[in-house]
């Protein structure tokens, strides 16, 4: 046989190869574009559904608390943001067949209060017609609670602000871990205090999810979706980033996505829910206090949480605009 004999017979057996990986290639080209597209839907639905938290809020009602993280949230907002985020990006904001067949893939969403957390999630029941309906509805609010053996309990937050009950003298105390005069062996200690609070949230959150979730397959196996639904594998650093403020986190599963599918979650809220710190300082021998963004030169005395701690001190507000 000459040599452009096998040399067809050569490309005629390696042909084949190369299409196939060549249109894998492209398959799985398209797949990462769509997976990026769904990742920055997310995110920006979530982001959204963060800033939403404050709309409406009447902070007068939190300040007294002169802790930065105490805001009362509006969840219900930052829920109809995040759908509307996410049906824009998803492009079916105009078809409500669509965004039911969406919201099949998304399990839960969490909003993480100051003091606890609310799960946005399917629930069947009945109607004031007799009829059984299933819609997304929000469950009551989870508290941090904690237990200890002796039958003190602690209500977290959080940061270190608490509300404990004494078993052996049984009484009620509220304050940041460090005002309260009680016998709780936990309050004692700072750093153990630290990684019981933290670990508590992220148990409950966890717990609440997984029963969440589990309920979610049970609904969604009704609608002709086979994809089971999990509790999906979060960092440590991830769980303990959403205790650090609050916020909210959606979780979105089994999207078809050519051999595989989408999952992944989303937290937004600890980036953008920051207050600014209250700065006292003595200008002309006069007490003023002033947001940190402002760049006063005058020498720092105290800093606040809130503008009506520094003004509790006798401190008197200085507005940015008078910067010399």
């Amino acid at each position: 046989m000459k040599i452009i004999n096998w040399a067809i017979v050569g490309v005629l057996i390696l042909l084949p190869f190369y299409v196939i990986n060549r249109a894998d290639t492209a398959t799985q080209r398209r797949m990462m574009i769509t997976e990026l597209r769904y990742d920055a839907a997310l995110d920006t639905a979530v982001d959204d559904a963060a800033r939403a938290l404050l709309i409406n809020v009447n902070e007068q009602q939190e300040a007294r608390y002169e802790s930065a993280k105490r805001v009362r949230v509006n969840k219900e907002e930052a829920i109809d943001t995040f759908y509307r985020t996410l049906y824009m990006n998803f492009g079916v904001a105009e078809d409500p067949i669509a965004q039911g067949v969406l919201n099949r893939y998304i399990p839960a969403v969490i909003v993480i209060g100051y003091d606890g957390f609310w799960v946005y999630a399917e629930e069947e029941f009945t109607n004031a017609a007799g009829e059984t309906e299933m819609r997304p509805v929000w469950g009551p609010k989870k508290p941090y609670a904690y237990a200890d053996a002796q039958g003190n309990s602690l209500s977290f937050t959080l940061d270190d602000y608490v509300i404990a009950y004494e078993a052996g003298s049984r009484t009620w105390q509220e304050g940041f871990r460090s005002e309260i005069q009680s016998s709780i062996p936990l309050l004692h200690n700072a750093e153990l205090f630290e990684q019981v609070r933290r670990s508590r949230i992220v148990n409950a959150i966890q717990n609440e999810l997984a029963y969440r979730i589990n309920r979610h397959n049970q609904y969604a196996s009704r609608n002709g979706i086979s994809y089971t639904f999990t509790l999906p594998t979060i960092s440590e650093e991830g769980w303990n980033n959403t205790v650090n403020d609050i916020g909210v986190m959606a979780f979105v599963q089994g999207i078809p996505m050519g051999r595989k599918t989408y999952n992944n979650y989303a937290l937004g809220g600890s980036r953008v829910l920051k207050k600014p710190i209250i700065l006292g300082a003595v200008k002309d021998g006069r007490k003023v206090y002033y947001r940190n963004t402002c760049a006063f030169p005058y020498p720092v005395e105290e800093t606040f949480a809130s503008e009506k701690a520094a003004a509790q001190k006798g401190y008197m507000p200085l507005s940015c605009s008078n910067h010399p």
